[in-house]
C-alpha cells in the first residue's frame, strides 16, 4: 500500500475536525444550514491554517446528498468520489503554475456548462494571488455574476496582493494562526492513532516550532518518526537543527559576562556539530527573552528545574536593560542576516559587539560618546559658517565695470602658479591648533591625494597674514608636485582662510624650517565662495 504523509493522511474531512479555526467554522455551517451560501469565497491567512481543508469541505457539504448539521456525511456517491479525486464537478486549481489568462478563460468557458453530477460545479483555486493581471481581468465578470450553478473558493496567503475588484466580490475569511495548545492536542491524537511514541516535552517543542501551522507540524513529527525510538525534545532538536539549551546557555553567559572567548568558542562547537546559525539564533532571541520574562515574574514552563535555576542564575546577575539591549541587536541581526552569504561572520562580529558593549541602563556610556561626538561636529561646523559669513562681511563690494568685472574673471582662470625659492631660516608662531579639522575638511572636499600628503604636517602662524605648513619628515619630490598644483595649491588657502576668518597666505616648510613652496595669491577665494574679494596688500 502507497504511503501517505502524516499531513495528507489526517487532513479535516469535516468543519468539525478543524483546528483553531471555530469562528470561520460555525459562519459557515450556518450559511450551507439556512441555504445561504454566497457564491464566491476568499480564504486568506498563513501556511498550514486550514485554507483547502476548509474550501474542500465546503465543497462537498454544499454538493453531499445527505448533509449533517452543515456538514458533508462523506459516504453519499458525491462525498466519496470528491474524497477519492473522480468528482469533475470540482475542480483544484493551482494558480501558481496555471496563472495565465487561457487559463482563466477555459474556465470562463466551462461555467456555462451544468455540472455533470453534482449541484454545483466548485472551483478552488489556490494561490489566488499568483494570477497575472490579464488573469484577474478576464476572471472579473464571471466572478462577480457566475451561473446558479457555479461557487468560486479562492485561497491565498497574499490578499494585499488581489486586486480591490476581487476583493470587494468575495466574502473574506481570515484564518488565524493554530495556538500552541491546540497543535499539542492534534499531535497528540495523530500519535495514539499512529502508535508514535512522544514526550510531552517533545509536543510542546514542535507545537513552537510550527509557528502556528498545523501542516509545519505534522512534518516536523512525520521526519521525527524515522527514527526507531521515542520521540524526545533532544531527538526533535538533533533532527531540526536547534542546539541543545545547555549550548544555547553557555553563549548567552559569556556574551552577559562579556567573555568574547568563551562565546566564540561555543559558536565554533555550534558550528562544528553541523546547527544552523539562523536557527541558533533564533534560540539565542528566544532565550534571552525567556530569561527577561523570568526577571519580570518569574514564570517559566517549558523548561527543566536545573534549566530554571541556570536561567535564575542569569536573571540575577544583570539587568532589564541589558536583555532588552542584546534581544533588539539580536534581532536587527536576525533581519539582516537572512541577506549575507556569510551568516557565521555576521554572527562572530555581532557577538564580539555584544561581549564589548558597555551597557549598564539607560543610554550606554557608547551612546554618550557618540552624541557628544555629535555635537562638537556640529558646534564646529556652526563656527565655521560663522566664520564664512563674517569673511563675507568683511570683504570689499566689488565696484567694477561690467568690463572690468569681466576682466578680473579671466585674470582668474590663469593657472596658479607657485613662487618656488629658498630662503632663510624663519621663525614660526603659535601652532594653529584646528589644523586637523582644517584637513579632514580637504578630504570631505574630495581631495583626497592632497589630504593623504598633509596627514603627517603642522600648521603655525607667521605673521598676521601667512600661515607656514611644516613637515617634519621633510617634503618628497612627489609630494611638493601635487601641493604645486593650482587647485590643490587654491583648495588649501581656502581652507585655512576660512578657518582663520580672513584671508591668508600660505607657505609649506621643509624640515629645516625653510620655505619651500609660497602661496601668495589666493584671490580664487572670491571665486570659491561665489563673491569677488579685493586684497589689499
Amino acid at each position: 500500500m502507497e504511503y501517505t504523509a502524516l499531513y495528507r493522511k489526517f487532513r479535516p474531512l469535516t468543519f468539525s475536525e478543524m483546528v483553531g479555526q471555530e469562528h470561520i467554522v460555525k459562519t459557515l455551517k450556518n450559511e450551507i444550514i439556512n441555504d445561504r451560501v454566497g457564491h464566491a469565497y476568499l480564504f486568506n491567512g498563513v501556511r498550514g491554517t486550514g485554507k483547502t481543508s476548509a474550501a474542500k469541505i465546503l465543497a462537498r457539504a454544499v454538493n453531499c446528498l445527505n448533509p449533517q448539521n452543515g456538514e458533508p456525511c462523506n459516504e453519499c456517491s458525491i462525498c466519496k468520489a470528491a474524497l477519492d479525486g473522480s468528482l469533475t464537478d470540482i475542480v483544484e486549481m493551482d494558480a501558481a503554475s496555471n496563472n495565465s489568462v487561457d487559463d482563466v478563460r477555459a474556465i470562463r468557458d466551462e461555467v456555462n456548462f451544468l455540472p455533470t453530477v453534482a449541484k454545483y460545479r466548485v472551483y478552488i483555486i489556490d494561490e489566488v494571488h499568483m494570477l497575472s493581471p490579464g488573469a484577474f481581468n478576464a476572471l472579473l465578470k464571471t466572478l462577480e455574476e457566475p451561473p446558479a450553478h457555479v461557487k468560486f473558493i479562492l485561497a491565498t496567503t497574499e490578499p494585499q496582493k488581489l486586486p480591490a475588484t476581487i476583493l470587494s466580490r468575495c466574502q473574506r475569511f481570515d484564518f488565524k494562526k493554530i495556538s500552541d495548545e491546540n497543535i499539542e492536542k492534534r499531535l497528540d491524537f495523530v500519535c495514539k492513532q499512529s502508535n508514535i511514541q512522544i514526550t510531552d516535552e517533545a509536543k510542546r517543542l514542535i507545537a513552537q516550532l510550527s509557528e502556528g501551522a498545523m501542516r509545519d507540524a505534522l512534518s516536523i513529527l512525520e521526519r521525527c518518526t524515522q527514527e526507531e525510538q521515542q520521540i524526545t525534545d533532544d531527538l526533535v532538536k538533533e533532527l531540526v537543527g536547534i542546539p541543545k539549551v545547555e549550548s544555547v546557555n553557555k553563549i548567552v553567559k559569556a556574551t552577559l559576562e562579556k567573555d568574547t572567548d568563551t562565546a566564540l568558542s561555543t559558536i565554533d562547537e555550534i558550528v562544528a556539530d553541523g546547527k544552523d546559525i539562523v536557527n541558533f539564533l533564533w534560540e539565542m532571541i528566544k532565550y534571552v527573552k525567556d530569561i527577561l520574562v523570568y526577571k519580570t515574574n518569574t514564570k517559566l514552563e517549558i523548561y527543566s528545574e536545573k534549566e530554571k535555576q541556570d536561567i535564575k542564575a542569569l536573571a540575577d546577575n544583570t539587568t532589564k536593560e541589558r536583555l532588552i539591549n542584546i534581544i533588539y541587536e539580536l534581532s536587527n541581526l536576525q533581519n539582516d542576516i537572512k541577506w549575507s552569504s556569510q551568516k557565521l561572520i555576521m554572527f562572530q562580529v555581532a557577538i564580539i559587539k555584544l561581549c564589548n558593549s558597555n551597557t549598564t541602563g539607560g543610554n550606554t556610556p557608547t551612546e554618550n560618546n557618540q552624541d557628544n561626538k555629535e555635537i562638537e561636529d556640529l558646534k564646529y561646523k556652526i563656527s565655521r559658517l560663522e566664520k564664512e559669513i563674517k569673511l563675507l562681511q568683511e570683504a570689499p563690494r566689488p565696484t567694477n565695470t561690467f568690463a572690468e568685472v569681466t576682466n578680473t574673471k579671466q585674470q582668474n582662470k590663469i593657472e596658479f602658479k607657485p613662487e618656488i625659492k629658498k630662503s632663510n631660516t624663519i621663525k614660526l608662531g603659535n601652532s594653529i591648533q584646528n589644523w586637523p579639522k582644517i584637513v579632514d575638511n580637504i578630504k570631505q572636499e574630495g581631495k583626497i591625494t592632497l589630504y593623504t600628503n598633509l596627514l603627517n604636517s603642522t600648521a603655525n602662524e607667521i605673521n598676521d597674514m601667512t600661515v607656514g605648513i611644516k613637515f617634519e619628515k621633510g617634503l618628497t619630490p612627489f609630494g611638493k608636485a601635487v601641493l604645486e598644483k593650482s587647485e590643490n595649491m587654491n583648495e588649501l588657502v581656502k581652507q585655512v582662510s576660512i578657518e582663520m576668518g580672513k584671508p591668508m597666505r600660505v607657505v609649506l616648510i621643509d624640515n629645516n624650517d625653510e620655505i619651500a613652496v609660497k602661496a601668495d595669491n589666493f584671490s580664487n577665494i572670491g571665486k570659491d565662495l561665489d563673491m569677488p574679494i579685493n586684497i589689499i596688500e
